[in-house]
C-alpha cells in the first residue's frame, strides 16, 4: 500500500473528514501537532484499525478520552463539554465529546497479536452524532478552530507563557533541550500551549480541559495556571534538595575537622594515648549499652570532659554524672514468673490469712501473666502497723522473681528527694527513685513506697506532687529527674504504697492508687500467727532450737490478751523474742567450757503458769474485768491509724446555767456530735422523762479518755448522746454493749467507716452486743467469721432505738445535789458520779 506523505509541522493541511472511527483511550489526550506513541490490544479497536489502514483515505481517526476508568469512583470537576451536555439535554456519553483527529503514521504488529503505532494529532473536533453500524463505534464530527488575533493581550499572555516556562525548565532538569528549543520556535500561540501542556505532569482530565479550551486567552491561563503549581512543586523540591545537600556537607565538613582535631591533639600530645582516664570513660560508655538519647548527652559530656582540666573542680561534676549515667540499668530487665500456683504458695507461706488480700494480688499477677505489656494499677496496701504491709510486697516480688526496693517516705518534706537536685548545687544527687534503681539493678522491680500518708508539705516543697507523675501510667514512662535531665522509662516497674491511715493521703495520689486494706488481727489470729510464724522465727534469731524452748497455745494466748494491745503482731514479736533471750541466757548457763549441754538440763516450757516469770506481772488489765453498769458512762468505738479501738465516754453534772464542757483532745467534728446530742435531748426531754429545769441549772462535762492521743468524727454521735441521755434521766447504761453511728438533729442514725476495725476491738475487748447504723448491714459480710458468732448486732434507724436497747430500768429524778452527795460514796459509785 502506497504510504501517504504528512506535513508533519502542518497537520492542518490534511482534510479532515466529517465520518470517522472513533476509539476511546482510558489516560490519553492528544493534542493537535504532536506525536505519540499508542498501544492497542483491544480486539474490536484492532479491527478499526486494520480496517483504516486498508481504506482508501487518509489513515484517520477520532480519539475520545474516557470519563473515568472502569471501578473508578473518584469524584472531579464536571469539564466544560459534560456542562454543555447537560445543559443541551444531549444524551450522556461514557467520553468526552471534544476530542483529537488522530492520523496514524507508521504501525507494527507484535506477536503477542497487539499493534504499536505512532500517530500524530491533528485538530480539534467535537462528536456530533455517534453511529454504530459496525464493531466499532464510527461518529459524525465537526472541526474546531480558533483564528487568534493579533493583539497586545494575547501577545503579553504569550510571552508571560514563555517566561513560565523557561522558569520551569530552569527548576527542572528532566526537560530535553529538543523540547525547549521547540518551545523557542513555535510562533503559533494555540501550538505553544498544547505542546507546553502535553508535556507537563498533570492528569488526562486536566489535558482534557486544556483540549477544550477553545478560545486562545482561555486557553493560555489555563495552562499557566498549571505552570504556576508545577513551578511551586519544583521551587519545594529544590528546596528540599538544597537543606539535605547542606545538611551532608555540613556533616563531612564536621567529620574531616574532627580527624584534624585529633591529629592535632596527638602532635601536642592531648590525644587519647595521654589520658587514659578518658579511654577509660569510653569504654564503659560502650559498655553500658545505653539508650540512644542517653548516649547522645553521654558524649557531650565526654566531648567537655577532653576540654577540662582534671585538676578543675568541675572535672569531678562531669565524672560523677557520667557515672550515674553508666551505672543505672537502661535496658536491664528480670524475667517474671507468673506461676500463679506457686505465687500462692509463697503468699500462704510469708502471710496467715488475709484471704481477700491474697485473692487480689494474685488476680494482678494473673493480668500481666495474660498481658505482659500491661500497665496494672497501683496497690496502695492501707492497715494498722505490724499487720504485714512491707512483708507483704516482699512477697509479691518473691512470686514474680523480682528484685525489691523500698524508700521510706515518713517525713520527706522535700520535692528535692523525689525528683533530685539540679547539678548546679555542690553535692547534688538524683532522687531517691534513681538511687533505688540503681540499687536494684534492674528498670523492673518491686518499688515499695512505705508510708505514703506521711508525706509533709510547706514552704520547701510538696513531695506528693512529685509523685503524682511517678505513680501515674501515663506518665511515668518519661519520668525526668532533676539531676539526669535525661527521660528515665517507669513504666516496668511494679509500685506498691503503704500507708496507716487513708484520709492522709492526698487526694490526687489516692486518685492514681487502688486502695486494699488489711483489718487488724483478732486474739484467735495472732495465735496462729505467732505459733508458726513469730516463735519459729524467734527461736532462730536467738540461737536456740525447737528442743530447747517450747511455747504453750495459752502462754500465747496470755501474752496476746495481758502483755499487748495493738492491731498488728510487732510487739507481740518482740515480747516473745524477750522470752526467747531469757532462755537463750539459761541454755547458755548450763553450757560448760567445751559448749556441750550439762546433764540435767531440759527443754524450756513456757505456759501460763510460768510465764510471769519471763516478763514480770502483767501489762494491761483487760477492760472486762472491772466492767460494770455506770450512770452516764458508755462504750464507743473508734477507727484510729493504728486499728480500732474501745472507747469509754464518761459524763458528768454540777450546777451551773446549761453550758458543755467537753475535753479528751476532740476534733472540732466530734464536737459538734456532741452539741447534736445535747440539743436532740433538750428537744425531747419530755418524751425521755427528763426535767427541762435539770438542763437549764446544770453544767455538763464530756470526757473521752486517753486524752494525750487526738480523736475526731462524727461516729460517736450515738454514744454521746446515750451517755446524756442516761446522765439526765438517771438509768444505767448496759456495760456489755458498744457502739458506733452519726447522729442527726432529727435522730437518724447515719452510717459510718471502718466497722471491720471496730468490731475486732469490741470482740477483743469481749463484749458480746454492739449496736450499728441500719446502713452497715451490708458490711457484715467482711468481719471475720468467728468474731460474727460471738458477738449480736443490732442495726438502728433511729437514737430512740438505741435508747431502748442500752438504758436500764425506768427515768429517775436526779436531784440536784447529786454531785455532791455521790462524791462521798466508795470508788464505783464515785464513778458514776463522775461520769
Amino acid at each position: 500500500m502506497p504510504e501517504l506523505e504528512i506535513d508533519a509541522a502542518n497537520p492542518a493541511k490534511v482534510d479532515i473528514p466529517d465520518v470517522m472511527p472513533i476509539f476511546t483511550p482510558e489516560d490519553l489526550v492528544f493534542f493537535p501537532g504532536i506525536i505519540l506513541p499508542l498501544a492497542v490490544s483491544d480486539e474490536d479497536t484492532i479491527e478499526m484499525v486494520n480496517e483504516v489502514m486498508q481504506g482508501k483515505g487518509p489513515r484517520i481517526m477520532g480519539a475520545f478520552l474516557q470519563k473515568s476508568k472502569p471501578g473508578e469512583k473518584k469524584e472531579r470537576r464536571k469539564s466544560k463539554s459534560e456542562r454543555a451536555e447537560e445543559k443541551e439535554g444531549k444524551k450522556k456519553l461514557p467520553f468526552y465529546r471534544i476530542g483529537t483527529a488522530v492520523m496514524i503514521l507508521r504501525m507494527l504488529r507484535m506477536p503477542d497479536g497487539s499493534i504499536r503505532m505512532i500517530v500524530q494529532g491533528l485538530e480539534r473536533i467535537e462528536l456530533e452524532e455517534v453511529i454504530r453500524d459496525e464493531a466499532y463505534m464510527r461518529g459524525r464530527v465537526k472541526t474546531l478552530r480558533s483564528k487568534p488575533r493579533r493583539t497586545t493581550h494575547n501577545e503579553a499572555l504569550v510571552r508571560a507563557l514563555r517566561e513560565d516556562f523557561e522558569e520551569m525548565a530552569e527548576l527542572s532538569t528532566n526537560i530535553p533541550d529538543e523540547y525547549k528549543t521547540a518551545v523557542e520556535n513555535i510562533s503559533d500561540p494555540g501550538s505553544l500551549a498544547d505542546l507546553i501542556a502535553s508535556n507537563l505532569n498533570i492528569d488526562a482530565h486536566q489535558r482534557q480541559a486544556v483540549l477544550e479550551a477553545i478560545r486562545m486567552p482561555e486557553r493560555i491561563r489555563l495552562v499557566r495556571n498549571m505552570l504556576a503549581r508545577e513551578i511551586q512543586i519544583l521551587r519545594i523540591g529544590s528546596k528540599i534538595q538544597t537543606e539535605t545537600t547542606e545538611e551532608i556537607e555540613k556533616s563531612r565538613r564536621e567529620y574531616f575537622l574532627r580527624q584534624q582535631l585529633k591529629q592535632i591533639k596527638k602532635e601536642l600530645g592531648e590525644g587519647e594515648d595521654s589520658s587514659p582516664e578518658i579511654k577509660e570513660w569510653q569504654e564503659k560508655i560502650e559498655k553500658a549499652d545505653l539508650p540512644e538519647h542517653v548516649l547522645e548527652v553521654a558524649e557531650k559530656e565526654m566531648d567537655r570532659l577532653e576540654r577540662i582540666n582534671p585538676a578543675s573542680a568541675e572535672y569531678t561534676v562531669v565524672t560523677t554524672y557520667l557515672d550515674w549515667l553508666v551505672s543505672l540499668p537502661w535496658k536491664v530487665m528480670t524475667e517474671d514468673h507468673l506461676d500463679l500456683k506457686e505465687a500462692k504458695e509463697i503468699l500462704d507461706e510469708d502471710h496467715y490469712g488475709l484471704k481477700d488480700i491474697k485473692e487480689r494480688i494474685l488476680e494482678v499477677l494473673a493480668v500481666r501473666k495474660l498481658k505482659p505489656d500491661s500497665q496494672g494499677p497501683i496497690l496502695c496496701l492501707v492497715g494498722p502497723p505490724g499487720v504485714g504491709k512491707t512483708s507483704l510486697g516482699k512477697s509479691i516480688a518473691r512470686a514474680m522473681g523480682r528484685k525489691f526496693v523500698r524508700v521510706s517516705l515518713g517525713g520527706v518534706r522535700d520535692e528535692a528527694e523525689i525528683r533530685g537536685h539540679r547539678r548546679t548545687y555542690v553535692g547534688a544527687m538524683p532522687g531517691r527513685m534513681i538511687q533505688s534503681l540503681k540499687k536494684a539493678g534492674s528498670s523492673n522491680p518491686v518499688f515499695m513506697l512505705d508510708e505514703i500518708d506521711k508525706l509533709v508539705s510547706d514552704f520547701r516543697g510538696d513531695p506528693s506532687s512529685a509523685l503524682l507523675e511517678v505513680l501515674d501510667p501515663a506518665q511515668n514512662d518519661s519520668f525526668s529527674d532533676h539531676y539526669l535531665e535525661v527521660e528515665y522509662d517507669l513504666s516496668s516497674v511494679f509500685f506498691i504504697t503503704t500507708a496507716n491511715y487513708q484520709e492522709a493521703i492526698p487526694p490526687p495520689l489516692l486518685d492514681r492508687m487502688e486502695v486494699i486494706r488489711l483489718p487488724g488481727y483478732i486474739a484467735n489470729e495472732k495465735v496462729e500467727i505467732a505459733k508458726h510464724y513469730l516463735v519459729p522465727r524467734q527461736i532462730e534469731a536467738n540461737g536456740l532450737t525447737k528442743s530447747q524452748v517450747r511455747f504453750t497455745d495459752k502462754a500465747l494466748d496470755d501474752i496476746v490478751t495481758y502483755y499487748t494491745r495493738e492491731a498488728g503482731v510487732r510487739n507481740l514479736e518482740r515480747t516473745i523474742g524477750s522470752v526467747c533471750r531469757k532462755v537463750a541466757r539459761k541454755v547458755a548457763e548450763n553450757l560448760d567450757k567445751k559448749g556441750k549441754k550439762v546433764k540435767g538440763s531440759s527443754q524450756a516450757v513456757v505456759k501460763h503458769g510460768n510465764l510471769r516469770d519471763y516478763l514480770g506481772p502483767e501489762k494491761i488489765t483487760p477492760d472486762w474485768m472491772d466492767r460494770t453498769a455506770l450512770v452516764g458512762v458508755v462504750n464507743g468505738l473508734a477507727y484510729t491509724p493504728y486499728g480500732g479501738s474501745v472507747l469509754k465516754i464518761e459524763t458528768a453534772m454540777m450546777p451551773g446555767k446549761g453550758g458543755l464542757k467537753i475535753t479528751g483532745r476532740l476534733g472540732d467534728v466530734m464536737k459538734e456530735s456532741a452539741q447534736i446530742g445535747l440539743s436532740w435531748i433538750r428537744a425531747h426531754a419530755k418524751k425521755q422523762g427528763i426535767e427541762a429545769k435539770l438542763l437549764d441549772k446544770h453544767d455538763i462535762h464530756l470526757h473521752v479518755p486517753e486524752g494525750a492521743t487526738p480523736k475526731d468524727g462524727p461516729s460517736a454521735g450515738i454514744t454521746m448522746c446515750a451517755a446524756l441521755s442516761s446522765l439526765f434521766s438517771g438509768r444505767k447504761v448496759r456495760s456489755d454493749f458498744a457502739m458506733t453511728g452519726e447522729i442527726t438533729l432529727f435522730g437518724h442514725v447515719l452510717p459510718i467507716g471502718g466497722l471491720r476495725e471496730k468490731v475486732v476491738a469490741a470482740n477483743r475487748a469481749r463484749i458480746e452486743h454492739i449496736i450499728i447504723p441500719w446502713e452497715n448491714r451490708k458490711d457484715l459480710e467482711k468481719i471475720p467469721e468467728e468474731v460474727r458468732k460471738a458477738v449480736t448486732f443490732y442495726p438502728v434507724k433511729t437514737i430512740e432505738q438505741v435508747l431502748e436497747l442500752v438504758l436500764m430500768g425506768e427515768p429517775k429524778k436526779v436531784s440536784e445535789n447529786s454531785s455532791s452527795k455521790n462524791s462521798k460514796k466508795k470508788d464505783t459509785n464515785q464513778e458514776t458520779v463522775e461520769a
